[in-house]
């Protein structure tokens, strides 16, 4: 600690750092963190996440961007193998639920009742407080209307499940109409990878 530290060093830190921590570790938390009692510039620590980018490209395990920062995760690619190493089948969703968090997902802030013009028919609270415990959508304001309804959002952790930076990575809507498409779109494109994580 305090030692001038050597880029190779730096790069086996921030991989180690990555790899313990339960969550996506961004730069600013990095040079928070391990880093704090070291002067490194966060030009450094992108650098060393670059690096290990590289030593990962063709390995199975990739270190991924997505909303809350950096993480290690099995390459999707070869879900069909490492989904067998869970017992418990994955969580099949609704088709109302993924209809919804499609809608929220593309046309964020929404309330209930847009949802529900859109759907043509009415949302249950069962579909809003699953995708609420999961920390995938959140009450980001009201609309100023009678009654003031909750404006929905998405959230960080939305982005992160699916692997996604930001929500311009969604997959493009080819007509506003096209909400089953969407939705089937969603479930084939994400909810079939099992594995989230290499850890």
């Amino acid at each position: 600690m305090g030692d001038k530290l050597n880029e190779e060093l730096i790069v086996k830190i921030v991989e180690a750092a990555i790899f313990a921590a339960e969550q996506p570790m961004t730069v600013d938390k990095l040079k928070q963190t391990v880093f704090a009692d070291e002067v490194i510039s966060k030009a450094k620590i992108k650098q060393a996440i670059e690096d290990l980018q590289s030593k990962y490209a063709q390995s199975g395990v990739a270190l991924m961007k997505v909303a809350s920062g950096y993480r290690f995760q099995a390459r999707q690619d070869l879900s069909p193998w490492l989904s067998n190493l869970w017992t418990e089948k994955p969580t099949k969703y609704s088709r109302a639920l993924l209809e919804t968090l499609a809608l929220i997902a593309y046309k964020q802030p929404i309330t209930r009742g847009e949802i529900e013009n859109v759907r043509g028919v009415s949302v249950s609270s069962n579909i809003i407080r699953t995708l609420t415990d999961r920390s995938w959508i959140k009450v980001v304001g009201h609309k100023e209307v009678p009654g003031r309804p909750s404006l929905y959002a998405t959230t960080n952790e939305f982005l992160d499940y699916f692997s996604l930076s930001s929500l311009s990575q969604l997959p493009e809507l080819m007509e506003p109409e096209a909400l089953e498409l969407v939705a089937k779109r969603i479930e084939n494109e994400f909810m079939g990878v099992a594995v989230e994580d290499a850890r």
